[in-house]
């Protein structure tokens, strides 16, 4: 079923191009709205955290009746909302990169459980995937809560907000699950569904394995800002823009226009020097500062 085929396809390669992080826009919503704003920014969270939906989309892969998949949904659900929750109240908190990498280790987990690679691999029986599925919850509610920790909240009015964040949280998730059990549904009844089980199984393992690496490059540049984002001095003339478009009489004709809001940001006096006809004066210690007559 190419429609079927075409949705894992994405999902798989989504993480790549996505982060499981919060946009400014959004950012800028939560700080400034009310605790009703937390719902639908939470729903949407849940549905670009491309990391929550592979592994949901793992778990459920090979469950036929609606009561097995609200069964790991739920143990899911419990997971990840007692961490969300209450490790946001009580400001528990840890380098949200590591969080993450652990998440994309749990889709590897999913998969690579999908594939019977413990039988097959490790002679082992394989562990409860119940009690797994809530492990592995908790670890997805505590990668929630570091990136909402990372917004200044306030201490008025946090317990209701975060449980709105949840409540959004479970909504997006029952409206992406109703969308996979659909398309999973249909797809089983088709002859590709036993050809492309496996390679939907490998494919988890390679976007979880993905995930890690791509989390790990970001804790191990963290101290590094040259190396990961932009660099320094990029980042100031950007702050730099920022002020000069926040006040325009800082604003200059002159090319250090940029230069002087720059001197603004540090609390330096930047005012140039003038003559008696009111044109700049020249600055032999600098030849290259441009001489500017207005």
């Amino acid at each position: 079923m190419k429609l079927a085929a075409l949705f894992i396809l994405v999902v798989c390669i989504s993480p790549i191009a996505f982060a499981h992080g919060i946009s400014p826009e959004d950012q800028q919503r939560m700080i400034e709205g009310g605790a009703s704003v937390f719902i639908p920014l939470g729903a949407t969270h849940m549905l670009t955290g491309y990391d929550h939906l592979l592994f949901l989309f793992g778990v459920i892969f090979f469950l036929t009746t609606f009561r097995a998949i609200a069964k790991f949904v739920t143990a899911f659900t419990l997971g990840h909302s007692i961490t969300l929750i209450l490790a946001t109240f009580l400001k528990i908190n840890a380098n949200y990169f590591l969080i993450d990498a652990v998440i994309g280790l749990s889709v590897c987990y999913i998969g690579f459980n999908n594939v019977d690679g413990f039988k097959k691999y490790l002679d082992v029986k394989a562990p409860s995937l119940l009690k797994a599925v809530f492990l592995l919850g908790l670890i997805h509610g505590f990668g929630l809560s570091t990136r909402l920790q990372q917004l200044p909240l306030g201490d008025s009015g946090l317990l209701l907000k975060i449980i709105y964040f949840n409540v959004g949280i479970e909504l997006g998730q029952i409206l992406a699950l109703a969308v996979m059990v659909v398309l999973i549904s249909r797809w089983r009844k088709t002859e590709s569904f036993s050809q492309f089980s496996m390679i939907s199984s490998n494919g988890l393992i390679l976007a979880g394995l993905l995930l890690f690496v791509m989390q790990m490059h970001g804790f191990l540049h963290t101290d590094d800002p040259d190396s990961f984002g932009f660099a320094t001095d990029t980042h100031s003339h950007t702050h730099a823009e920022m002020y000069v478009q926040s006040n325009p009489s800082s604003a200059s004709p002159s090319p250090g226009g940029l230069e002087a809001a720059l001197g603004a940001l540090d609390g330096e006096d930047t005012t140039p020097d003038t003559g008696a006809d009111g044109a700049t004066e020249p600055d032999f210690d600098n030849p290259q500062k441009p001489w500017v007559r207005p």
